[in-house]
């Protein structure tokens, strides 16, 4: 999951538009920010404005992308009603309204998502006929995923228990429960194949992921001791790297041990690879790739669970007062983008870790040059 919403953070001067949100597409290769005076869509690798709508009395709260294409999902002032926007035509193609607030929109190429604080609704793209409606715990957050590989359709939502994500394998007409927390879900995210869950709850200390199939915990990393408000979880393509972005001005990155095995029956199978998961001590070194572990971790079942915690491999930090949500981007980069209207790209070791470089920072509100 990556997107956020709020009361507008950023204000400048008279040329410069109050930033209401930010969000990225799909595959991480855009982000799109929804303004005072209409939206702007802006490319990740390289960095660039590709477009901009500016509308009189235009303020957008949600900018729901599909890939790249000139279909979008907007809600605007009229937070219980989602347009979806055709840009090569500059007109509106279906409009739902409701009774409450739109929490949030995602899109995949054949369905439209809108998620309520009690309920989401699944419909075909095609039509734009309900097909499903799901029930959910409070769910203020909008809280909602989707996968995004043509032949997996999957969803993972909250459940009706504290703590619980409902994973929806639509394809396969299944429906799976995963007690993930025991405090209330705060984040989620899928693979793109919809095989693989990460979550963080309300507490903001441990990010769990797990097999969407039968539920089973796959992995547990620690962002930290003290509590956090998580603002996104990112795993990588290639399902090497998780990162995850909080109110403590810090982005950390994990090193995952999940292997996908691919049978003789062409069927794929979720592992756990355990031999890249040595552990070290994080005051003497970190190597191999592998996330630090307490030097103690060898009595765990005898010591406090914190004692066998994998730590964050990679770190960047970046201002508190501000959200920001991060993801991946090629070659070891991460990109980073703020409700204070900035753009960060950083790099990683894969092999050492530690501190990320700054590669490009930019004020994209400011920024002079226009899409042409």
């Amino acid at each position: 999951m990556g997107r956020l919403q709020s009361e507008p953070i950023f204000t400048g001067n008279n040329d410069e538009p109050e930033l209401y949100s930010v969000s990225w597409n799909q595959d991480y290769g855009c982000f799109a920010a929804g303004t005072s005076n209409g939206f702007r869509i802006y490319n990740c690798d390289p960095y660039k404005e590709t477009f901009r709508r500016d509308l009189n009395g235009g303020r957008f709260k949600i900018i729901e992308m599909l890939f790249r294409c000139n279909i979008l999902a907007l809600v605007g002032s009229k937070e219980n009603n989602v347009i979806i926007w055709d840009d090569h035509q500059s007109r509106i193609i279906g409009e739902f309204s409701y009774r409450s607030e739109v929490r949030a929109v995602r899109l995949r190429r054949d369905r439209v998502v809108v998620v309520l604080e009690h309920k989401i609704y699944i419909y075909d793209f095609m039509d734009l006929r309900l097909i499903h409606q799901l029930e959910t715990l409070a769910n203020p957050r909008g809280l909602c995923c989707l996968s995004h590989h043509v032949n997996a359709s999957v969803l993972a939502c909250p459940g009706l228990r504290r703590g619980q994500v409902r994973i929806e394998h639509f394809g396969l007409n299944m429906t799976k429960l995963i007690d993930a927390h025991d405090s209330k879900v705060a984040c989620l995210t899928l693979t793109m194949d919809g095989q693989l869950l990460a979550t963080a709850s309300v507490k903001g200390t441990l990010i769990r992921i797990f097999n969407t199939m039968d539920g089973k915990l796959l992995q547990e990393v620690r962002r930290g001791v003290l509590r956090a408000d998580i603002y996104s979880i990112a795993l990588s393509p290639d399902i090497r790297w998780l990162a995850v972005s909080s109110d403590k001005g810090t982005v950390h990155i994990f090193s995952l041990r999940v292997q996908l095995v691919i049978g003789e029956d062409s069927s794929t199978d979720i592992s756990l690879n355990q031999t890249s998961n040595s552990l070290v001590d994080p005051l003497i070194s970190q190597s191999n790739g592998a996330n630090p572990c307490s030097s103690l971790s060898f009595m765990k079942g005898f010591l406090p669970k914190y004692f066998s915690s994998e730590w964050s491999f990679a770190q960047f930090h970046l201002p508190e007062c501000t959200q920001f949500i991060a993801a991946f981007g090629s070659r070891n980069n991460v990109v980073i983008v703020g409700m204070d209207g900035s753009f960060y790209r950083c790099s990683f070791d894969p092999a050492n870790g530690g501190e990320m470089v700054e590669q490009e920072h930019i004020c994209f509100l400011k920024a002079k040059t226009r899409p042409t």
